[in-house]
């Protein structure tokens, strides 16, 4: 037999439902249990980033060091796509995972000062400034908290041209695919 998983084969959408589910959220201490910046309701990862999805809302994942470890799988890196994600900003990254998320679109991006991490609440609004993606320049992020001046932060990536492309195509196979109609 092939297990309970096979029926969902190819299905993105439903594949999608294990996205971070297992993360510890540092605002509460619990797993899969997040804050809905909307509408102030808690509800699972994968159910608040649809909905931000639907409202046309880019959100980011803030994490911590070594992101993605175990995680070499692409579909951890395509979900947070699927689902409307633009970046994953950490300390550091599993090598393989940062990679894959490359390769599906994503921004991972690195703290150029890891304590700048520890500047952050959960209710921070944040403006990334993917303009400036360029090859060994830093990015800016624009923090914005809820009771406090806005302020800026440096990071960092590891992009080539070629994968700067993916982003800008939303993918590395969509960056292969607009090649193969030139």
């Amino acid at each position: 037999m092939a297990g309970p998983w096979l029926k969902y084969r190819g299905h993105l959408d439903n594949i999608s439902n294990n996205m971070l589910i297992g993360a510890i959220n540092s605002a509460n201490g619990e797993a899969n249990n997040i804050e809905n910046y909307t509408n102030g309701e808690f509800g699972t990862v994968p159910g608040v980033a649809r909905d931000y999805k639907a409202k046309g809302i880019r959100w980011v994942v803030v994490g911590d060091w070594n992101y993605g470890e175990g995680s070499s799988r692409e579909h951890a890196a395509l979900e947070p796509r699927h689902l409307g994600g633009l970046a994953i900003i950490v300390r550091s990254f599993a090598r393989i995972h940062e990679t894959n998320l490359k390769k599906q679109g994503m921004l991972p991006l690195t703290f150029s000062e890891p304590a700048d991490y520890d500047k952050l609440n959960p209710d921070d609004k944040v403006d990334l400034l993917c303009t400036e993606l360029a090859v060994g320049k830093p990015m800016t992020m624009k923090v914005h908290p809820k009771n406090g001046e806005s302020y800026e932060i440096k990071l960092s990536h590891t992009f080539n041209e070629g994968q700067i492309e993916w982003f800008k195509n939303g993918s590395a196979l969509n960056t292969m695919a607009k090649a193969a109609k030139n």
